[in-house]
C-alpha cells in the first residue's frame, strides 16, 4: 500500500495548529505472514530502528482485535529521506497500517476502517506517539501526507479543520547530511513562538507560500539552523522557502515545471536536493 510525503507550511509545536501541503513522493508498504519470525526490512535505509514499524503492526492487529500472526514479513520502501522533516515516520506509519489492514481484510474477508481515511491517520498518529518519533502526532503531516492537498488540523484534539486543492507546483527539497531526532527537540524552546505562529495558521489558507516561508524563518532560528538557502532561492525568484518540520532539510517551492531549471541555477553545495512536485 502507498501513502506519501508532505512539507510543513506551519509548525504545530508552538500553538498546536499545523498546516502542511502534500508532495508527490511515495512510501510503500508490503506486508504478508510469510517467513520465519517478525521480519521488517527498510528498504530504502537499512539501518533504521524498526521499532515504530512494529509497533504499527502490532496496534493494526490489536485494532481489529484479531491475533498478530507468529511469522510475518513487512516490507517499506520510501523515496523520503529520513529524520529530515520531510515527513517519512507520518508517511510510513499510513502506509504499513493501510498494508496491514488490506491483508486483514483479503485474509478475513472483512470491512476494514468504515470511517474512512481518517479513521486510518487516527491509528497511525497513535503509534508515531507510541514509537516517540513525533511532538505533537502530527495530525497535520499525517492528513497532508495520506489526503493531499493543503491542509490545517487542530493536533491537540487531533482534527481536520481545512483540507483545500492546491494549484501545481515543483517543489525543490534542499537535504543536507545531518538528520534531527525528534527526541532531542527542546520543546520549550518552540512555546515563545506561539502567538506568532497563531497569526500565521490563520493567514496561511489566503496565501500558504508567505506563511510556509516566515514559518520556516521562525523555526530555523529557534532550532539553530542555517537557513541562508531558503533566502538565496527567496531572492532567485522562489515563491516560498524555508525550513520543513523540525529540519534541517528546507524545501523550496517553484512553479510547475521549474524545478530543475531552478536547482541548477541555485547555489546549494552542501545540500542533495530531490525534486517533487504537490498533490
Amino acid at each position: 500500500m502507498r501513502s506519501y510525503g508532505a512539507i510543513t507550511v506551519v509548525n504545530a509545536i508552538p500553538c498546536g495548529m499545523g498546516a502542511a501541503v502534500g508532495i508527490d513522493l511515495v512510501t510503500d508498504a508490503v506486508f504478508n505472514d510469510r517467513g520465519h519470525g517478525r521480519n521488517v526490512n527498510i528498504v530504502n535505509d537499512p539501518g533504521e530502528d524498526t521499532e515504530m514499524a512494529r509497533i504499527c503492526v502490532k496496534n493494526t492487529f490489536d485494532y481489529f482485535l484479531i491475533d498478530e500472526p507468529e511469522d510475518w514479513s513487512l516490507s517499506v520502501d520510501s523515496q523520503i529521506p529520513v529524520s529530515k522533516g520531510l515527513k517519512s515516520s507520518s508517511s510510513a506509519c499510513n502506509a504499513i497500517i493501510s498494508a496491514v489492514a488490506e491483508w486483514i481484510s483479503k485474509r478475513y474477508d472483512c470491512e476494514v476502517f468504515d470511517g474512512g481515511p481518517l479513521e486510518m491517520i487516527h491509528l497511525g498518529i497513535m503509534c508515531a506517539r507510541e514509537a516517540n518519533v513525533t511532538v505533537t502526532g502530527a495530525f497535520d503531516d499525517a492528513c497532508a501526507c495520506h489526503l493531499g492537498g493543503f491542509v490545517i488540523t487542530d493536533n491537540h484534539n487531533d482534527i481536520l479543520l481545512r483540507r483545500v486543492r492546491t494549484e501545481e507546483n515543483d517543489v525543490i527539497l534542499l537535504i543536507p547530511e545531518a538528520k534531527i531526532r525528534k527526541p532531542h527537540l527542546n520543546r520549550g524552546a518552540f512555546c515563545v513562538l506561539s502567538d506568532k505562529m497563531r497569526k500565521i495558521v490563520m493567514n496561511a489558507e489566503k496565501d500558504w507560500y508567505s506563511a510556509l516561508t516566515e514559518n520556516g524563518r521562525l523555526i530555523a532560528n529557534v532550532i539553530g539552523i542555517d537557513d541562508s538557502i531558503a533566502k538565496r532561492a527567496l531572492k532567485a525568484g522562489a515563491l516560498a522557502a524555508g525550513v520543513s518540520g523540525t529540519g534541517p532539510a528546507v524545501s523550496v517551492v517553484v512553479g510547475k515545471g521549474e524545478g530543475r531549471s531552478f536547482l541548477n541555477d541555485l547555489d546549494h553545495d552542501g545540500y542533495g536536493a530531490i525534486v517533487a512536485g504537490t498533490r
